[in-house]
């Protein structure tokens, strides 16, 4: 089995994402949605940690050999991004959503060293708007971005495109392709539900049950 249907099976059975066509979840985006996604659950299982950080690791090491520095999105990436860094033996930052609002009023947390090279680590991409941000605020650091690695995307067009616009490089460790495939090859949704699932993935924004 590959890694990504590996993950993507995990993430079922822990029910970090849950699939449910028939009654919608509603994103704080308005958005209506057939799927939720929870990757912060994976710390609660210990095996399931494990993979996800080794994972992220071999990915890292094979395509960033030159990183530096490991920064997570906060909150659902801190968790994984200290998993990494700490295997790695290297320094971890994080970044917030905004600035912090009293104090030394941050948006990245930890030692920010200029011209350090960092990948960051996401727990989830969606429309890639928070995700992207929190690249802008490290490059606007002084700390250049080699790429992004995320646990799970949606596959969205409109992200992919963000992603390039950015420069920024993405790789995924699992997607809802793979997601899909494994959830109607073990039964967790039938095929029937199959072309609502694409439907919405298409025009999540304007999509109806």
């Amino acid at each position: 089995m590959t890694l990504e249907k590996q993950l993507a099976e995990y993430l079922l059975q822990i029910k970090a994402i849950k699939l449910d066509p028939a009654t919608p979840f509603t994103w704080a985006s308005g958005w209506k949605s057939p799927i939720y996604c929870d990757n912060r659950k994976t710390l609660s299982y210990p095996e399931i940690r494990t993979f996800v950080r080794d994972a992220f690791v071999s990915r890292i090491r094979e395509h960033y050999p030159e990183v530096a520095c490991i920064a997570g999105v906060a909150t659902g990436a801190i968790g994984i991004g200290v998993l990494v860094a700490d295997r790695m033996n290297l320094p971890f930052v994080y970044v917030r959503s905004r600035p912090k609002e009293h104090g030394l009023e941050n948006m990245i947390e930890g030692e920010v060293v200029k011209d350090r090279k960092t990948v960051v680590v996401e727990d989830l991409i969606s429309t890639g708007r928070s995700s992207l941000s929190a690249v802008t605020a490290l490059r606007g650091a002084g700390m250049p971005v080699l790429g992004m690695g995320a646990i799970f995307t949606y596959n969205f067009p409109l992200a992919e495109e963000k992603f390039r616009e950015a420069g920024c490089l993405l790789f995924t460790l699992t997607d809802y392709h793979h997601l899909i495939d494994v959830a109607v090859n073990s039964g967790y949704v039938k095929e029937t539900q199959m072309e609502t699932l694409k439907q919405w993935r298409t025009d999540p924004g304007n999509w109806k049950k």
